[in-house]
């Protein structure tokens, strides 16, 4: 594989692109950096395809990133290789206002051939290719220039590794004829919506108690407004405040500046500088959050008690057994908050119950809640086991002969 020298010229990075172009996947990685700003800065950019891999530096003067922008973008012809992506995707949505598509995420595919939750990079190369990384330059300042040898092969390497080892992946998975599973999450993975900044729906991300709608109101217009401050001096949100403190504002809101020397998270200063007077005028003008706004009420069944608490338990059990029989990571069948849905009797709108996580695990968790699946051991493994219909009878005549005992006892005591 030719590995070129770091890009900083637009003419040579248009003629990567263009050879890049005819590929079927490139391989994509980004180095950046977002502790200190609101904004994350692109301080690199590495590609690969199986013959040729490049760094390239977006910090570059007068470099012209179109190119590679319209080659993530708008070339729906190359499939875009991430490993771990989201963040990836972010920061090429910010900067083009669309994500790379076609997309595929390594990270999510090892979750449909395997029981890796969300293995990391080093492991991944380690697993597929036998490599251990050198992690020195893990925690390095991106954006300082100029870039160490040692710095830009550890960087291209993120996309040497993963051009080799994702064609091993994709066999692997036609071979157990999982890919379709993976649509639905490349799709999430790939949706614009998911990395818009609406700064009128920074609210929605803040956990608050209740549903009051002047509580709520007063949230929405004080997330807005920490948005647009942090936006302005282009530092991290929660240098204006952090989560807990607008939900702290909202829920008790200061009667006048001064009070805002009294709200834990907010230094002296507030009760008298500009930013505490920004913030109180915002809280003044606050209106309720309207009826289409209010965020809908969480799903839910009967209370689990304890004896639903049970089969929740009995659930993640036999989740735990099937992703060990298939090979598949148990949170790419369904999640914990799911089978508690379930287990309290939910019956619509579970992804569990649909497609194919149905066919793999949801009937039989639905089975199981509906006493037509058990446990067994055998050979000192645990399994699941059909309960046949004598079994399923015999146990309803039983639960029917315990009512009849419970009505009898108390019988006999309003007789005594």
């Amino acid at each position: 594989m030719k590995i070129h020298t770091l890009i900083t010229d637009s003419d040579e990075l248009a003629q990567l692109c263009d050879r890049l172009a005819k590929s079927d996947f490139v391989a994509v990685d980004t180095e950046f950096m977002r502790e200190n700003t609101y904004w994350p800065e692109l301080c690199l950019v590495q590609i690969a395809n199986t013959e040729e891999a490049a760094a390239i530096d977006p910090l570059a003067s007068g470099l012209d990133m179109t190119p590679l922008y319209e080659l993530l973008t708008d070339n729906h012809d190359v499939l875009k290789i991430f490993h771990a992506g989201g963040q990836d995707v972010e920061i090429i949505f910010n900067a083009t206002g669309k994500t790379p598509s076609p997309i595929f995420d390594t990270q999510i595919a090892m979750m449909a051939i395997s029981q890796s939750e969300q293995i990391g990079y080093s492991n991944l190369v380690e697993s597929w290719l036998g490599l251990t990384i050198d992690k020195g330059a893990r925690f390095t300042d991106w954006s300082r220039r100029p870039l160490t040898e040692r710095q830009i092969e550890y960087a291209i390497g993120d996309v040497t590794h993963l051009s080799k080892i994702f064609p091993r992946i994709l066999k692997r998975l036609i071979k157990t004829g999982r890919g379709m599973w993976l649509n639905q999450e490349m799709e999430k993975l790939a949706d614009p919506d998911n990395y818009r900044n609406d700064p009128t729906l920074a609210w929605r991300r803040i956990k608050a108690a209740g549903r009051n709608p002047q509580m709520l109101g007063r949230l929405k217009a004080i997330a807005e407004w920490r948005e647009m401050e942090a936006q302005g001096k282009n530092i991290p949100r929660g240098r204006i405040a952090r989560d807990e403190t607008l939900a702290d504002l909202a829920s008790h809101p200061p009667k006048q500046q001064s009070d805002l020397a009294k709200v834990r998270g907010l230094s002296q200063g507030w009760r008298d500088n500009d930013i505490g007077k920004r913030l109180m005028n915002t809280i003044a003008k606050a209106q309720p959050l309207g009826d289409d706004e209010m965020p809908p009420r969480q799903q839910r069944g009967a209370p689990l008690g304890k004896e639903g608490a049970l089969v929740a338990d009995l659930l993640k059990l036999l989740l735990k057994i099937r992703a060990r029989e298939i090979d598949v990571a148990a949170r790419l069948l369904t999640r914990s908050d799911e089978l508690e849905m379930l287990a309290s009797g939910v019956r619509k709108n579970l992804p569990i119950l649909e497609g194919w996580r149905y066919e793999v695990f949801g009937k039989d968790a639905l089975e199981l809640v509906e006493g037509r699946l058990g446990f067994a051991v055998e050979k000192g493994r645990l399994k699941m086991t059909r309960v046949s219909e004598d079994e399923e009878i015999f146990a309803t005549a039983g639960a029917d002969d315990a009512g009849d005992d419970d009505t009898d006892e108390s019988g006999d005591d309003s007789e005594s």
